[in-house]
């Protein structure tokens, strides 16, 4: 089915994003990179360690894509092998994941809803499970709580009171799911917090699966989770992505412009951020009039939203991927013939995944501080 120089672009393209994931590892977890020197300096016997976290993460991605891939082959649609795409940042000083993930592109023409339906939904479902023994096998095996003090030695002093403002704080937010297993299966007295989750590899591994687990299941347009909406509301769908849309995009942009703000720079954030939600619904079924009103409508919301709470901030991480599912992706879903939904089965598949999707979802997933 494949030409023997997909296989080895292909194969060549996932052993560089190992090795890209690796090197990211051992930045996040043992603060040591390869282009260090001493003790910072990423050893072999470190890089050997950070496999702990980029083999069960591209093992996550890797069992995400093959399952789109074996389902479209199921149903003879053609499709390519997983591209995994490296993306090593440390080079430029910037943290990185050590890749942008992995893809698989259609070339055949996907002719009905339950074949987007299967084709969607065995991608996240194929690695939530993966994700999830991942977890479970980091909760139930994490070190004792002095590990800590082979990375930050400093934790040990008893005089140590932080690093103080010159140094950025990074934390994951939690979600429930995360949240749910950790309360469950860890010894309190060796859970880690969120911001020291980044020094576990396995619990690192799997909080980022979850993640993009839940990113690709947002009831969006083309996405693995608009698939599914595809198939569950085969006559509501476009208006179901689009009002997901439209609250995803609100979330994301809360604070952007609040009456707290001085004047001079809510002159200048204000007409950017209009241009902004406008670039964002330009791909959508909305006429020109009902696309301006919505973005009117949505940025005196959150205006007045912020005037009476001021303290309520939404996710301004997520603007960028709004702006890739609005103007790039697309949040309109391909149509085809018949307008009848899937079979029982199936729509208890969808469902299920829906309520991943709500597990998984971090509001804030990366803040600083």
């Amino acid at each position: 089915m494949y030409k023997p120089k997909e296989y080895l672009i292909h194969g060549v393209l996932f052993l560089l994003t190992l090795v890209t994931t690796t090197l990211a590892g051992g930045e996040w977890i043992y603060g040591k990179s390869i282009l260090a020197s001493g003790e910072a300096a990423l050893t072999w016997p470190f890089f050997v360690r950070s496999l702990e976290f980029s083999i069960p993460f591209i093992g996550i991605l890797l069992v995400h894509e093959l399952g789109h891939l074996f389902t479209s082959i199921y149903h003879k649609v053609r499709c390519s092998l997983p591209y995994f795409i490296p993306a090593w940042l440390g080079f430029l000083g910037s943290p990185s994941l050590g890749t942008f993930g992995a893809v698989i592109q259609m070339k055949g023409r996907v002719n009905s809803r339950k074949k987007y339906f299967d084709i969607g939904i065995a991608g996240p479902l194929a690695g939530f499970v993966l994700a999830l023994g991942v977890l479970v096998y980091g909760f139930v095996t994490l070190p004792p709580a002095t590990y800590l003090y082979e990375i930050h030695p400093e934790y040990a002093d008893p005089n140590f009171q932080g690093y103080g403002e010159e140094v950025m704080e990074f934390e994951l937010g939690n979600n429930l799911l995360f949240w749910g297993l950790g309360e469950l299966l860890a010894d309190p007295g060796r859970l880690p917090a969120m911001s020291e989750l980044i020094h576990y590899p396995y619990l690192f591994a799997g909080y980022l699966a979850l993640f993009f687990t839940a990113l690709n299941l947002l009831p969006i347009g083309q996405l693995d989770g608009g698939h599914v909406l595809f198939g569950l509301f085969p006559k509501r769908h476009a208006l179901i992505s689009l009002l997901a849309f439209v609250a995803f995009l609100s979330y994301a942009g809360m604070g952007v412009i609040r009456p707290s703000l001085p004047l001079e720079e809510l002159v200048i954030r204000i007409p950017l951020y209009l241009g902004f939600l406008y670039l964002c619904l330009s791909k959508s079924d909305l006429s020109q009039l009902n696309r301006v009103t919505l973005v009117l409508l949505l940025a005196a919301s959150q205006y007045l939203i912020s005037f009476f709470q001021p303290n309520w901030e939404g996710y301004q991480g997520w603007l960028f991927f709004a702006f890739l599912l609005g103007r790039v992706m697309g949040i309109r879903h391909p149509e085809v013939t018949g307008s009848i939904s899937v079979d029982t089965k199936r729509k208890v598949l969808g469902w299920l995944a829906l309520l991943i999707f709500v597990l998984c979802f971090s509001p804030q997933p990366f803040q600083t501080n």
